[in-house]
């Protein structure tokens, strides 16, 4: 069973919110809970949120479904944060001047997956076609003559000196 959940409009930049994002891909639900909940940034209170959101509604879908649940065999399988739309404002500068503010807005995605399915796993790739085994013969290249290999010194015509006036 597969659920997941979507936070858009994240008021902070996507690049501080990957390093927390990053900490917990891969990881059993339980573990990733655990680190969010003691992390010192910031943006581990959103995706926290995010995390609990997919649980419950893994929990819903099982349900619906009909079948036991229980958290603590989920694992979350894919979790991105993309950038959303930067809001632009403006502040006073010297000689009245305005320079741009940049308020950047992140998108948090988390998927969990339970114990029971995995993610779909790819087809392994053709194989190639067995490589030759005769050695590949290769010539010696030829040896260019001296003379050629020695470049023609290319002298500059005096420059003509200008007319003082």
């Amino acid at each position: 069973m597969e659920a997941r959940a979507i936070q858009r409009g994240v008021r902070q930049s996507a690049r501080k919110m990957r390093l927390v994002v990053d900490l917990i891909r891969g990881l059993a639900v339980p573990e990733a809970d655990a680190i969010l909940r003691f992390s010192k940034k910031r943006a581990a209170r959103q995706i926290h949120k995010v995390l609990k959101s997919a649980v419950a509604n893994a929990q819903q879908a099982a349900q619906r479904q009909n079948t036991p649940f229980d958290a603590d065999t989920l694992h979350v399988s894919y979790a991105v944060v993309n950038e959303g739309q930067t809001l632009k404002r403006y502040t006073a500068a010297a000689m009245g001047r305005g320079t741009p503010i940049l308020k950047r807005t992140s998108h948090v995605e988390i998927r969990v997956v339970g114990a029971g399915a995995e993610a779909p796993v790819a087809p392994p790739p053709a194989a190639k076609p067995a490589a030759k085994a005769e050695a590949k013969v290769t010539k010696p290249r030829a040896k260019k003559p001296a003379a050629a290999k020695a470049k023609k010194k290319k002298t500059k015509a005096p420059a003509k000196k200008k007319k003082a006036r």
